[in-house]
């Protein structure tokens, strides 16, 4: 008997060993099935796929197809002409003209392109910092929106507890029915809070999966949305806002302008056209050279109108850079306020109002199991809690979009961080 309980027990111990040697096999394997999708591995599958990149990239080549073509000169023209159609004694005429640009117009064609291709590169770089913004947004609405989740999962673990020690106080005869009701009534608030919160994480996902540009594909996020980056300095951010790739857009499009401006007053110059040839007439059997020039004279049509529209385009220009100076100088400042505020909201969540709700919530409970508190005191305590919990979701987003709002503007802001 006890030698076959022994083999049973050898037998146990190969088997127990076996899986644990396979679970020590498997354990790198499934660490690395498990491993999320970290921030910025969805920032480098946003850009490997984003249209928006391909665009403003192919906007490049449009800009240095513009630039190739400004600087051609016209072509040639070929003509051939008969005076006199009958065959004894038609004249025939073959020429050749160059158009000659005269007022600086193929310069002003090229400083006009060469302006173009500056603000794509510019548009690119902008679209960059647009596609990074909106990467960060989805990818951390994704985690907090999980994080509600896993909060209001407490926060409805907490209210069953409630709900259960009312309805054995309630059986007990120790307290009324109504704390029952009251507790089922809170459990119930949480338990559609809790649908809600995870409606709200499917839809965050779906974005986030739209921004990397493979919708259907399901994501396992890696990262934590309690860490959030340094707060720049506000000065360091002035000092920088010319160099954004807004502000430089702005600018550039100031010079397109004004260099379009100059364009069309090149166009006031008419161009001279010479021309070369030779003319054969049949009837006197000779042949004779031809050499022209002509130019149209400018009486009535100096291009006066384009002219005066591309003068209000430029000037429209320059009040949009403007424009767009003190929006950006107003909204900086807005997001700065509001992340500075968010952090501190933040810090004084997770030393403070946190902790001390929880423990107000343990010690009601505790109390009212005890007999010695109402259970209207743990219904206070336990809202208190879900109310902290909810605001300080509210204040990481808060932080969050902040932060997003200048990696828009400035684009990825750790350098700027740092020189805090």
């Amino acid at each position: 008997m006890f030698a076959e309980k022994g083999a049973v027990a050898n037998r146990y111990r190969k088997l127990l060993s076996r899986s644990l040697l396979s679970l020590w096999i498997l354990a790198p394997a499934m660490s690395a099935s498990a491993q999320g999708l970290s921030l910025d591995e969805a920032l480098r599958q946003a850009e490997a796929n984003s249209p928006t990149l391909s665009a403003a990239n192919r906007q490049i080549g449009i800009a240095q197809g513009g630039r190739q073509q400004a600087g051609l000169i016209p072509n040639p023209e070929l003509s051939w002409s008969m005076e006199d159609t009958r065959s004894q004694s038609s004249i025939t005429s073959v020429q050749i003209a160059q158009p000659i640009e005269l007022g600086g117009k193929r310069g002003a064609r090229i400083d006009l392109a060469e302006k173009g291709q500056s603000a794509a590169n510019v548009e690119l770089e902008r679209s960059k910092n647009e596609l990074r913004a909106n990467v960060i947004q989805a990818f951390y609405d994704s985690l907090l929106a999980d994080m509600r989740v896993q909060l209001t999962q407490q926060s409805l673990q907490l209210a069953k507890r409630g709900a259960d020690g009312a309805r054995a106080r309630v059986e007990a005869g120790k307290v009324s029915p109504v704390e029952l009701t009251r507790a089922q009534v809170q459990l119930s608030e949480v338990d559609v809070e809790l649908r809600r919160a995870q409606r709200d994480k499917a839809n965050a996902l779906a974005r986030l999966q739209a921004t990397l540009g493979q919708e259907g594909t399901p994501l396992s996020l890696e990262g934590d949305p309690t860490r959030l980056p340094k707060p720049p300095a506000v000065n360091g951010l002035w000092s920088r806002l010319d160099d954004t790739a807004v502000m430089r857009i702005a600018r550039l499009s100031v010079d397109e302008q004004e260099a379009s401006l100059a364009l069309e007053k090149t166009q006031r110059i008419p161009d001279l056209t010479v021309s070369v040839g030779s003319q054969y007439d049949k009837g006197l059997r000779q042949r004779v050279n031809l050499v022209g020039l002509s130019m149209p004279i400018p009486l009535f049509n100096r291009n006066q109108g384009n002219i005066l529209s591309a003068s209000y385009r430029a000037d429209q220009a320059r009040d949009l850079r403007n424009a767009t100076e003190l929006n950006l100088r107003s909204d900086v400042q807005q997001a700065m306020d509001q992340w500075l505020v968010a952090m501190d909201e933040i810090e004084m969540f997770n030393s403070t109002i946190l902790p001390s709700a929880k423990s107000a919530v343990d010690s009601a409970t505790r109390g009212f199991e005890m007999g010695k508190f109402a259970f209207l005191d743990v219904l206070d305590a336990q809202r208190t809690l879900i109310t902290a919990r909810s605001n300080y979701v509210n204040a990481l987003a808060s932080a969050t979009a902040s932060w997003v709002l200048v990696e828009r503007v400035y684009g990825d802001i750790t350098a700027l961080a740092a020189s805090r």
